[in-house]
């Protein structure tokens, strides 16, 4: 296997992976060269990309792995950053190799790929337009209600996404991107609830998924501040079944085949509706992953080696049996360099974040109530005693 990194990211697919007998190789950027943990144990060799913010030359990638092909004929080619599908799909695409090719890494990726083809399936979606042709711009913004978001199409999570309020401030925001302007979609704004479901695919079949609410949307925790805040829903409850089977049919229209998913819906407030946002052919983020194991006691990086293992020997590959508990995730900006946690001590935490500037906890228990409880709790104190806010990121990359 090639694992392709450009952040710090995906240990424990790379120690799944060793376990299973395959031969680990990394390529990652080389600016994370002596900051990154990566388990060295657990890698055949490692190789280091020049980069600028993370950013490869497409090109220059392109070299260094056919220089290495040379010498070790790689099986797989296995992204583990949103922003590396493209990378890992010119690859494939390079060297004849299964996965996701250059066009079906654009559902994936391309926001206005996502739209398109889940509009054309079937899939509930924000009214939306390209942008590109100003004529057909103008009909969008004269005949959807504001206020309207652009989102940049390449992005991951709330990067560079702007909220426009007025028909000028759309008009005004396209013009500042210049020539970057149809690197973006535009869409309405829908109020209401977010939900992610994370899912396991083999074969093209939903082998498990699991669903899970945000508290504040995280787009309004990027842009305002506060704190961000996921649970996994209750068993049982209408509103989860109907995500999951959102996200089936969602996920076979878009073709996926071996791997993992993290994709996000809306239900509105207006209608009560459930409508499709965004997906993404990887582990989620923001520590999300963590939650997961957690509440079910699933890691979803060490199953996304194993089904890819699977699939590469031609075995079957079923999920192991999810726990019963319950878990909640609450992440925060700190005021302080290292915030102490430890007047937070019930023994429903599992996990706390050891990041300079944050802080975070997750806690499980079989008791959804109690969970509801100690989210409620811990959300207003750490608003309250800890809480920090630092504009959003503008977009870096394109």
């Amino acid at each position: 296997m090639l694992c392709l990194a450009s952040f710090d990211k995906g240990h424990a697919f790379l120690k799944e992976a060793k376990r299973l007998g395959c031969r680990v190789f990394l390529l990652t950027s080389e600016s994370i060269k002596d900051t990154a943990e990566f388990p060295r144990e657990s890698l055949d060799d490692i190789f280091y990309m020049p980069d600028v913010t993370h950013v490869w030359d497409m090109q220059d990638m392109l070299m260094a792995v056919a220089h290495l092909y040379r010498t070790i004929r790689f099986d797989r080619v296995i992204a583990l950053d949103d922003f590396d599908l493209e990378k890992a799909a010119v690859l494939r695409e390079h060297f004849r190799l299964p996965g996701l090719g250059d066009s079906a890494t654009r559902y994936f990726r391309d926001k206005l790929a996502m739209r398109t083809r889940a509009a054309e399936s079937g899939i509930r979606v924000p009214p939306f337009t390209a942008v590109a042709n100003y004529e057909e711009i103008t009909r969008f913004v004269d005949s959807v209600p504001a206020p309207w978001v652009l989102k940049p199409r390449l992005m991951a999570g709330a990067i560079g996404i702007k909220k426009c309020e007025h028909r000028q401030d759309v008009w005004d925001r396209i013009h500042s991107l210049g020539d970057k302007q149809s690197f973006h979609v535009l869409e309405r704004f829908v109020p209401g609830d977010i939900f992610h479901v994370d899912s396991i695919w083999f074969r093209g079949e939903m082998a498990y998924a699991v669903a899970s609410a945000y508290g504040k949307p995280p787009l309004e925790v990027s842009h305002g501040g506060g704190v961000f805040t996921t649970r996994l829903m209750e068993r049982g409850s209408e509103v989860r079944s109907d995500l999951i089977q959102m996200n089936e049919k969602l996920l076979k229209a878009f073709d996926l085949s071996d791997g993992v998913s993290h994709t996000e819906f809306i239900r509105a407030h207006e209608d009560g509706r459930l409508y499709f946002l965004e997906t993404s052919a990887r582990v989620a983020g923001a520590h999300i992953a963590e939650l997961i194991e957690a509440g079910t006691d699933i890691n979803m990086w060490a199953e996304w080696a194993r089904l890819e293992v699977a699939s590469a020997l031609g075995a079957g590959y079923a999920p192991p049996q999810p726990g019963n508990n319950y878990g909640a995730l609450v992440v925060s900006l700190a005021r302080s360099e290292w915030p102490d946690t430890s007047g937070f001590n019930d023994p429903e935490i599992v996990w706390r974040l050891n990041r300079k500037q944050h802080i975070g906890l997750i806690v499980k228990s079989p008791d959804y109530q109690r969970i509801s409880d100690l989210l409620r709790q811990y959300t207003e104190r750490i608003q309250r005693d800890f809480n920090a806010y630092a504009p959003a990121r503008e977009v870096v990359r394109e």
